[in-house]
């Protein structure tokens, strides 16, 4: 019996770049996107993110762990690889069932790596590669399979639009 890891988009929170703050956007959408004051409450779905994200508060709300050195290292003695540079830097900062994942792995329990893209635009671009190089490298770390479903069906359940019979 095998079982799978969502990854990386399920399992990973990636951080915005740390020179430019999430709540930054160009001056051409200051109208449309005002600046978020402090007290302003964080929204943040697969399709928005509005106001001041408090990380710590996403991390506990999603049910994850940060990644911290001592995993980082346990990682690298498990499998063998370098953490990737996602990891390294914190770009990828927090996870669910890492751990639990290492264990499978060290223990020598079968597993496979799930993930997934929903189209957002006509073609695959630059903002779909990141979940993918990663995923790859995993793959690669822990010689395992890969799943990747493309579907449209989780946009099509939550769009504002009505739907037919």
């Amino acid at each position: 019996h095998e079982a799978r890891l969502r990854a990386p988009s399920q399992v990973f929170l990636m951080s915005p770049p740390t020179d430019t703050p999430s709540t930054t956007l160009p001056s051409t959408h200051a109208d449309e996107h005002p600046t978020p004051t402090e007290d302003q409450p964080a929204i943040v779905t697969p399709w928005e993110v509005t106001g001041r994200v408090d990380y710590d508060k996403l991390i506990t709300q999603f049910g994850c762990q940060r990644i911290d050195p001592a995993l980082l290292a346990r990682f690298e003695a498990v499998t063998g690889a370098v953490p990737h540079v996602f990891l390294r830097r914190g770009i990828f900062f927090s996870h669910r069932d890492l751990n639990a994942l290492l264990d499978r792995f060290e223990a020598g329990t079968p597993f496979y790596l799930y993930t997934g893209r929903g189209p957002s635009s006509t073609s695959m671009h630059v903002g779909h590669l990141i979940p993918f190089i990663f995923t790859a490298y995993l793959q690669a770390a822990f010689k395992c399979p890969v799943v990747i479903q493309l579907t449209d069906d989780e946009k099509f359940l939550f769009a504002k639009q009505p739907k037919g019979d």
